[in-house]
């Protein structure tokens, strides 16, 4: 079970919570920023076609909207993990069977990454601003475009994030190789066919831990 779910000595949930967030805003700025950077800059050439001339403050503007969705899914995250880490705490029946949910989590997260589902909003991660809204050079759109792109960027990404989720988010290595995995179906050529590359070596890792959870490997 991981520690990222449990209170500290003598610390409360809400600074339980404050930490938590603090800690996935941290990294999720780590692991999107590399795939983020480009469509930000796509970003940028759109609107400079159109003569604007605040084109860092809009930037910016975008990337909080993007991040801000990323938040909001950190916030609806914790409770949920607090929760599933109390009923382990409670249960030592059903805590014996998370190693092979760990590995059906993570076989899961593979075959999402041949869905057409998985498809539609990898190619509007990748092919951004054609996929947006179009693009008037005030604020407001501005914000509006990262809420739509963080939104895209959350649900291509919902295997692979829940992948963290169940590993540890506060594993180096797992966020490494995930960060790899995401930024190179964003930006690589043939994305879609590297997604799916990504989906095999991801549900072979499912199936090696559930065989090893039951023994069998």
């Amino acid at each position: 079970m991981s520690m990222t779910w449990m209170r500290m000595p003598g610390q409360t949930w809400s600074n339980a919570a404050a930490s938590f967030l603090g800690m996935w805003f941290v990294m999720m700025v780590a692991m999107m920023l590399p795939s983020l950077v480009p469509m930000l800059w796509r970003y940028r050439q759109a609107v400079g076609r159109t003569g604007e001339t605040r084109l860092g403050r809009l930037t910016a503007l975008v990337g909080a909207g993007y991040f801000c969705v990323w938040t909001v899914f950190g916030m609806a995250a914790f409770p949920m993990g607090v929760a599933l880490a109390a009923v382990e705490m409670q249960m030592p029946a059903l805590a014996r069977t998370v190693p092979i949910a760990v590995g059906g989590v993570v076989l899961i997260a593979g075959a999402l990454q041949f869905t057409a589902w998985k498809a539609h909003h990898l190619a509007c991660c990748r092919k951004e601003p054609v996929c947006g809204p179009t693009f008037p050079a005030d604020a407001g759109t501005a914000w509006r475009h990262g809420l739509h792109l963080g939104l895209h960027c959350s649900y291509c990404c919902a295997g692979l994030t829940a992948i963290l989720f169940v590993i540890g988010v506060m594993d180096l290595y797992a966020m490494v190789v995930v960060t790899a995995a995401i930024t190179v179906e964003r930006l690589a050529p043939a994305g879609e066919r590297i997604a799916r590359a990504i989906g095999f070596v991801v549900v072979g890792a499912g199936l090696f831990l559930i065989a090893r959870a039951a023994g069998l490997a």
